[in-house]
């Protein structure tokens, strides 16, 4: 938890409960379900949680923003990112009903009510975001096809409406398509070792 108030110092009281609450959730929830790997469930704070808001570092979203998650597995992104932006609705997508399930019980456990969950694959979902974040469930190519037609019309953040995407390692060839794409590393942002070749991609989309 002292890792979360080192970048983020000037959060509320109740802000700071809810973070503190999800180790004691998300451990009691992995004994019975593998929703973080084993490994990385000690580490969670930095792994998942920290990781999930370096997007966080690169926006801040206005008020009222609406952001789709999609392939949330356990929660991450979008979990932290709810609790650090609670004037703004996160729908968390994924294919595997039993993660959503524990998303749902954290969510009302830390009354988090940002927060909605679909099972569902993301091409179903008829909805259209401001942003639509994701932690490297696929290459970008396949992942700008499954959210076709998802981005509001609407701005109301200083970034244009698009894709923000936690991804590793390099990404050249990935991304040497898109012309506007601009790599975050979140090295600049966290002093931590982890964070050496993780980035935020931000790619803006147009409407429809």
């Amino acid at each position: 938890m002292e890792l979360i108030l080192k970048y983020f110092p000037n959060l509320s009281e109740k802000q700071i409960e809810q973070f503190e609450a999800l180790e004691g959730l998300y451990k009691d929830w992995n004994s019975k379900i593998n929703v973080v790997s084993r490994k990385d469930i000690d580490e969670l704070y930095l792994k998942h949680i920290l990781h999930s808001l370096g997007i966080a570092r690169v926006i801040e979203f206005a008020d009222n923003s609406s952001i789709l998650d999609v392939g949330t597995g356990g929660g991450f992104p979008g979990v932290p990112l709810a609790i650090l932006f609670p004037n703004c609705h996160f729908h968390l997508v994924d294919s595997i009903n039993k993660k959503l399930k524990v998303i749902e019980a954290v969510c009302e456990s830390i009354e988090l009510s940002n927060v909605k969950t679909t099972h569902s694959r993301v091409e179903a979902i008829d909805d259209t975001y401001d942003f639509i974040v994701s932690r490297a469930v696929t290459a970008m190519p396949e992942f700008t096809k499954w959210v076709k037609g998802k981005i509001a019309k609407k701005q109301q953040n200083e970034m244009k409406n698009g894709i923000l995407y936690l991804k590793g390692g390099d990404l050249t060839e990935e991304l040497k398509k898109y012309t506007n794409v601009k790599a975050y590393l979140l090295s600049d942002y966290f002093d931590e070792e982890f964070f050496e070749t993780k980035k935020v991609i931000y790619l803006p989309l147009k409407y429809k």
